[in-house]
């Protein structure tokens, strides 16, 4: 049997850790936002044969006067690569703008038929609007994940268990957060979308061990001590948890690889941050919910003892 909840003061370094220099290079270099909550336009470029990217995007930011983010997408219908160019400004691109900076690639690229295929506009308030509402959304679902555990394992003290729970929540949500973070991947609509699939894949691994700790509570007896009792709860959990962790985790590399291999990032910047979302759900599920749980009773004891 592993010793998970003795182990509970390295769990919980670990990942403090994360979160400390999560939110440390959040604020030192700030985090990435797409187009949708930074408002601008995006303008994708059709063109023949290869051409390198980096040279692309020199060309426009040289015609445009500011910095892009420029994108590879494969167009289902030729197979042929494109090129996206997000254009941060919050009035857009003017179609004079535009027609000197393709004017200028088609000059720059004679030989590769350079053309505009799609323009479109992006107000930023939105994605704003669009973040409040999922902000509100998270706030009552963990208000309600709180109430139905603390009715449902009102035996072994709900109120606690739903609050410590929810805590976990937080804690793969910084994990996901982590990701875009660390990756340089802007705050999109894929992190909100990952975020709450995140939450209902981690409470209902964290609901499977809590019923465990309800049900052993009643088989081991009054004299089995706290440690133990979640210990081995967590035990009995930890073969199906990292089962089912494993396929999903598979299924969901093979996305981010076939993702890569067909350039298309949208699906890349949801499959890889739910991947390690997955992951950190299912280790705040095993060592995070449980010890941080025996943590609290702990303290109540002690406080109860002076």
């Amino acid at each position: 049997m592993i010793n998970i909840v003795g182990r509970k003061k390295i769990w919980f370094a670990i990942s403090s850790t994360i979160i400390i220099v999560t939110l440390l290079v959040a604020l030192i270099f700030g985090v990435e936002l797409d187009i949708e909550f930074r408002g601008g336009s995006l303008v994708t470029y059709s063109f023949d044969g290869e051409i390198q990217k980096a040279d692309f995007q020199s060309v426009i930011e040289n015609n445009l006067g500011q910095s892009i983010s420029l994108q590879e997408q494969e167009d289902v219908v030729t197979g042929k690569v494109n090129y996206v160019a997000t254009l941060s400004s919050k009035e857009g691109i003017t179609p004079e703008k535009q027609e000197e900076i393709t004017t200028a690639l088609q000059q720059k690229y004679a030989d590769q038929n350079v053309q505009v295929v799609s323009t479109s506009n992006v107000d930023p308030a939105i994605g704003h609007d669009f973040f409040v509402k999922c902000v509100v959304a998270v706030a009552a679902a963990a208000l309600l994940m709180i109430i139905y555990i603390a009715f449902r394992f009102r035996k072994i003290g709900g109120w606690s268990a739903g609050v410590f729970a929810v805590c976990a929540l937080l804690h793969d949500v910084m994990f996901v957060f982590a990701v875009f973070v660390f990756f340089r991947i802007p705050i999109s609509q894929n992190f909100i979308a990952v975020a709450l699939t995140i939450l209902g894949y981690s409470i209902n691994a964290t609901v499977v061990v809590y019923d465990r700790i309800r049900e052993n509570k009643r088989l081991m007896g009054a004299k089995t001590t706290l440690n133990e009792l979640v210990n081995t709860s967590i035990n009995q959990s930890l073969t199906r948890s990292i089962n089912t962790t494993v396929s999903t985790v598979l299924a969901l590399a093979a996305v981010c690889a076939v993702a890569l291999l067909s350039h298309v990032e949208s699906i890349i910047t949801f499959a890889f941050p739910m991947l390690v979302g997955m992951i950190a759900g299912a280790y705040s599920s095993i060592c995070i919910a449980g010890p941080l749980w025996v943590t609290w009773q702990d303290h109540k004891a002690a406080k109860k003892a002076k």
